[in-house]
């Protein structure tokens, strides 16, 4: 796939390497937000139902693939640091659409409430307000495999909880590239595990009546880690939310099975196309 790469300067100084594909019948750019522990390849499957529809930009955080070689003395960086580099990226490419998987929604959210004036719409997928038992039980057991650097310990732990529901040969692909990622990736990993895990749940959520954006929630049905039920505590919070729920898929969505893939893309494409903002409940109840 054609991209034009670019490594752009950003808060505190950081680079942060970029990739646009653009497609000429559309003014409308879409940008991607990895989740924890991915680089912006984990999106190659959504590029292939978001190209049609947008330019889009995918990126990685400097402490991720090909941005880490170019940040070499790296301080920790927090979600509100994420905000504002992804703030700064949705100004330079003229954003008007977004896209956060899993964690990187935390960063996605905190930017939304800032209200950037671009974006108009965006979605969330495989995240939810509330750290649940699931959660909170992934969350401890990665803290120790991560606080002891036990490669394979966090590649069966990613494998065993969050991606249960992946076929086998994304499971190894899994394992290989989380299993071998630098001591330093972990730690910053082992932060953001920190700050979730500490996270105000009160405050976030008040932080989350800012956002003036309609969003739509994608969750899968066999998630037990930010489950529909709890991606739905939203609907309380933001105004304008809309929520999908993909039948017979976990946490990965539409890297699970190709159903998933033409669910999730029919979910957006009804999302990013229609006009006026309706509960999905009432249109689509469940996709699939």
């Amino acid at each position: 796939m054609y991209a034009e790469k670019a490594l752009i300067r950003v808060h505190r100084d950081l680079k942060v390497h970029t990739c646009f594909y653009p497609n000429p019948t559309t003014a409308a750019t879409i940008i991607l937000v990895n989740g924890s522990l991915a680089t912006s390849v984990s999106f190659n499957a959504s590029l292939k139902y978001l190209r049609p529809l947008f330019n889009v930009v995918v990126y990685d955080l400097p402490y991720q693939g090909q941005s880490r070689g170019h940040n070499p003395e790296l301080p920790l960086i927090g979600k509100e640091d994420e905000a504002l580099i992804l703030l700064e990226l949705i100004e330079h490419f003229r954003a008007d659409h977004l896209l956060a998987f899993s964690w990187g929604s935390v960063a996605a959210l905190l930017a939304l409430a800032q209200r950037p004036a671009r974006i108009n719409k965006a979605i969330i997928s495989s995240f939810s307000p509330v750290l649940n038992p699931f959660m909170l039980d992934y969350l401890s057991r990665a803290r120790a495999a991560l606080g002891a650097c036990d490669r394979q310990a966090i590649g069966n732990l990613l494998n065993d909880t969050i991606g249960e529901h992946l076929p086998p040969l994304f499971k190894r692909c899994n394992f290989r590239h989380v299993s071998a990622l630098e001591e330093f990736e972990y730690a910053q990993m082992l932060y953001h595990i920190r700050q979730v895990a500490g996270l105000d749940c009160d405050r976030f959520m008040s932080c989350v009546e800012n956002v003036d954006a309609q969003l739509l929630f994608i969750n899968g049905e066999l998630d037990r880690y930010t489950s529909p039920a709890d991606a739905r505590l939203f609907s309380h919070m933001a105004p304008q939310s809309q929520f999908a729920t993909i039948r017979h898929t976990g946490h990965f969505l539409e890297l699970e099975h190709k159903t998933a893939w033409q669910d999730v893309k029919q979910a957006v494409e009804r999302f990013v196309l229609e006009e006026g903002v309706a509960d999905c409940e009432q249109r689509m109840a469940m996709v699939g």
